[in-house]
């Protein structure tokens, strides 16, 4: 079975062009190598795709020619357990990154220019 047809019935991607897409962009390892959309995929291939949402390292368990619903689909690969540990790791650290909302758009007031100031180290004139 073609590779990129497999990624799509397995749900990595959302249609089988964007799978052979990833094929071609090298996001796709199957034994270590780069896969292009036409390498055979047999069960008990080990294969390394990274999508959007994240990178998974699966091991194949089954092929279907047709895309099935998520739970049929769950059941044609077993993600590794370091790969489910890299992917909550990712997660967290995501999770825990520091985001910036700007409350204003447009020029900083005065105040905000002040707080910009005292975050950058700079020394207000009229503050000391």
């Amino acid at each position: 079975m073609r590779i990129d047809k497999w990624l799509w019935a397995a749900r990595f991607f959302k249609t089988r062009s964007m799978a052979a897409k990833a094929c071609e962009m090298g996001r796709i390892e199957s034994g270590g190598q780069t896969a292009k959309p036409a390498r055979e995929v047999r069960v008990g291939d080990t294969l390394r795709v990274k999508n959007d949402a994240a990178e998974f390292v699966v091991e194949v368990l089954g092929l279907s020619e047709m895309r099935g619903p998520a739970a049929v689909a769950q059941g044609l690969y077993r993600e590794t357990e370091a790969s489910r540990a890299a992917r909550a790791a990712a997660a967290e650290m995501k999770k825990s990154a520091a985001t910036f909302d700007f409350l204003h758009e447009g020029r900083p007031s005065k105040r905000d220019r002040r707080e910009i100031d005292r975050l950058r180290g700079r020394i207000h004139p009229f503050n000391g």
